[in-house]
């Protein structure tokens, strides 16, 4: 795993959180947990493959953020 990846994941999130906290009025450990919600939600609710693929990218792998891209796309209608 590339660690400069993972940081570069882990400082968006946490920016992702700080948003959220100042938008919302709620704290940034709510936030955070808001967060973990949302990707489970959704990674629960992709179809295998992507649901793994998403995992992986959030953990600092991005390559296979394009065959996630692409295969979400064909999910909401686009080719």
């Amino acid at each position: 795993m590339n660690l400069k990846r993972k940081e570069y994941t882990e400082v968006l999130m946490d920016e992702l959180i700080k948003q959220i906290s100042a938008k919302t009025g709620i704290s940034e450990a709510q936030a955070r947990q808001a967060v973990e919600m949302t990707l489970d939600f959704v990674k629960e609710r992709l179809p295998e493959p992507y649901g793994s693929q998403l995992d992986s990218i959030l953990e600092g792998d991005m390559g296979g953020l394009g065959n996630l891209a692409s295969g979400l796309g064909g999910m909401f209608g686009k080719k």
